[in-house]
């Protein structure tokens, strides 16, 4: 794998895995309030646990994809890592928009909902093509 390529790998790798660290909190704490509040419920609450935890689950999969692949560079991990992202950034990025910024009921809510499953999907084929590649190796 080049050197740059590898770069910008582990560069959105620690952006993501930041990223949920940060938004952890924010739900741990912030959420948290707007629940006690009833501003947001428990379905939401629960929703946003979730999308943290799939991003931290899926970026430690990406840093240890990136650091394996480092020397080798396979094509279907450099696939499989893409796909992760943009799991990532769709279906936890999508959730995170629905309940922290977008009105519930709202036509913008009808717009970003059904990202979420695309995301799921994306990660799906993810992880599938990470199987083909093992499969395919030496």
């Amino acid at each position: 794998m080049t050197n740059s390529l590898f770069k910008k790998q582990l560069l959105f790798t620690c952006f993501i895995g930041a990223s949920a660290v940060a938004l952890g909190a924010l739900g741990a704490h912030f959420l948290r309030m707007k629940l006690d509040a009833g501003l947001i419920s428990e379905r939401q609450y629960n929703g946003y646990e979730s999308a943290v935890r799939y991003q931290m689950f899926h970026a430690i999969l990406m840093l240890v994809l990136s650091l394996y692949n480092k020397d080798k560079n396979i094509k279907l991990l450099n696939l499989s890592i893409a796909l992760l992202l943009l799991g990532i950034l769709f279906f936890s990025g999508s959730i995170y928009l629905l309940v922290l910024a977008v009105p519930s009921g709202s036509v913008f809510g009808k717009i970003i909902g059904p990202i979420t499953p695309i995301g799921g999907l994306l990660l799906i084929i993810a992880w599938i093509i990470l199987g083909l590649s093992f499969l395919k190796s030496k």
